[in-house]
């Protein structure tokens, strides 16, 4: 089951992924790649919320 702050980390990933590409095939290479790190990084952080909120329930 999703939470809402699985929506809100999903919308986030989302959201950099379109603007890196935007920004890649725009001509901006760097800042599309700057941009593309966020993706693995917001994944990071909501997995990492997400186990800790599973060993707080202990389930």
């Amino acid at each position: 089951m999703m939470r809402t702050s699985d929506l809100f980390i999903l919308l986030a990933v989302i959201i950099s992924f379109v603007l890196s590409g935007y920004l890649w095939f725009s001509g901006q290479r760097e800042e599309g790649l700057f941009t593309a790190l966020w993706v693995p990084s917001i994944l990071a952080f909501g997995i990492y919320f997400k186990l800790m909120g599973i060993g707080r329930t202990g389930s």
